[in-house]
């Protein structure tokens, strides 16, 4: 009998790439089920940014291991950036676990799970991953029908102090123009409308294979793609956000007005220690480029507060910056003290209550401007993409302006029968709140 297969995701929508990939690959050798309670075999793809991430992805191996004895399990398998960075730990500390498998061999999973059988199996790649997908590979997607995550590469070379990924993902690789394209196809073949283009450092594309910069010439090309209506770019890191870039985007009606730019700070030392590139300076000239260009724009951005050495000082210039630019999107990370960074090694740690309180001030002036920010959407037509239908019959959906799982919703009113999950609408917003939305179809 065929067994049957459950895979968990933790993490980040790269790492959710990962795990669709990792479930085509399974599914060809075994039934793939959602509910992890009736698999024989559970694969866990975890996470370790940072430490709740860690200790999350820690607690549902635990969790799976369970099923050992009250379900069907008989093969708990973790995968994933902890696997990576702690797999013989934890084979050695949890006896439940039959296999780890590393970032860089997950095109192996099939034959983890077939060696992990009556066998404990560890599978990693050493030094730097290598593993890159392309569109050959089976992809199982765990989105909706009409939106998909398209990872145009893998890996970092930006060696931040405070970060483990260029550790656990390897070097900076960029998947070939041609395989992106042709994956992106197949997908609109299936009624994709929305992709989401990312890589740990997506404006870098292009440059480690032909010294350029080519995201801009990709982005001309998918915008090309009959049946693509939204093209969205996540984590664009400022100090190569070109002009050619701006206008693209500004040029290309199916590209997004949004745009998740990752500054960390606004203090040019606190920058300078954690080895991020550019100045504070240049990324307010770049956000007021792209206002210019695309005055409707969303913009996003991650702050990290209590940065080893941060003074009150120097969390008084992020204050400042967050007050004088006024983001739409805005999130804050309390520092986690990450082991084996260079920033984990350093003396001057502000304490952990310090870290905490200074998030809280950030998000707590952020609220104010948000809903500012939000207000300015009441009287306006917006097309609006429909993702649930609510029991009272109103819609829920989401603007240009709203990432999948990040951002807001819009609340449509009235019951609409002709409407389907999926459909691009024009939307009249009535009313704004901090996060959401709420309209009326036109």
């Amino acid at each position: 009998m065929t067994k049957k297969v459950a895979v968990v995701t933790l993490g980040c929508p790269k790492n959710q790439v990962d795990s669709e990939i990792m479930s085509g690959l399974l599914a060809q050798d075994y039934i793939f089920i959602e509910n992890p309670e009736e698999a024989d075999i559970i694969v866990v793809n975890t996470c370790t940014f940072i430490q709740s991430a860690k200790e999350e992805s820690i607690e549902t191996i635990f969790e799976m291991s369970r099923f050992k004895e009250s379900g069907t399990c008989q093969t708990l398998i973790a995968t994933g950036c902890l696997a990576q960075q702690y797999g013989q730990e934890l084979m050695q500390d949890i006896p439940e676990l039959d296999g780890v498998l590393g970032t860089g061999n997950i095109d192996e999973i099939n034959k983890l799970v077939l060696n992990s059988v009556g066998s404990r199996t560890t599978l990693l790649k050493g030094g730097s991953p290598d593993f890159l997908h392309d569109e050959l590979m089976p992809r199982k997607r765990s989105t909706p029908d009409y939106f998909a995550y398209v990872k145009i590469a893998e890996g970092c070379d930006n060696y931040c102090t405070y970060c483990i990924i260029p550790f656990v993902r390897g070097h900076f690789r960029s998947r070939s123009e041609e395989s992106v394209i042709r994956e992106v196809q197949e997908m609109a073949a299936q009624g994709v409308k929305e992709i989401m283009v990312m890589a740990q450092d997506t404006t870098r594309y292009g440059q480690d294979l032909t010294g350029e910069l080519r995201l801009p010439q990709l982005i001309h090309q998918l915008a090309r793609i009959e049946g693509i209506e939204w093209i969205r770019l996540m984590y664009c890191y400022p100090e190569r956000f070109t002009d050619e870039l701006i206008e693209t985007m500004r040029q290309e009606p199916k590209v997004c007005r949004y745009i998740d730019l990752p500054l960390q700070h606004a203090n040019n030392k606190v920058l300078k220690d954690m080895n991020r590139r550019g100045t504070i300076e240049e990324a307010e000239t770049l956000i007021r480029k792209l206002r210019v260009a695309m005055p409707d724009i969303t913009v996003r951005t991650t702050m990290i507060t209590g940065f080893p050495g941060e003074s009150e000082q120097e969390f008084q210039t992020m204050i400042d910056f967050v007050e004088r630019v006024q983001f739409d999107r805005l999130g804050v990370f309390a520092y986690s003290q990450e082991e084996n960074t260079p920033a984990g090694l350093r003396s001057d740690q502000v304490l952990p209550e310090v870290r905490e309180q200074r998030r809280a001030q950030i998000m707590q002036i952020q609220q104010g401007i948000s809903l500012t920010r939000q207000q300015r959407w009441v009287g306006r037509v917006v097309t609006v993409i429909l993702e649930q239908k609510q029991p009272d019959g109103r819609w829920m959906g989401r603007t240009e302006g709203d990432a999948p799982e990040i951002d807001g919703q819009v609340y449509i009113t009235g019951s609409q029968t002709s409407l389907q999950v999926g459909d691009l609408i024009k939307v009249r917003i009535l009313e704004a709140d901090i996060y959401d939305l709420i309209g009326e179809v036109v």
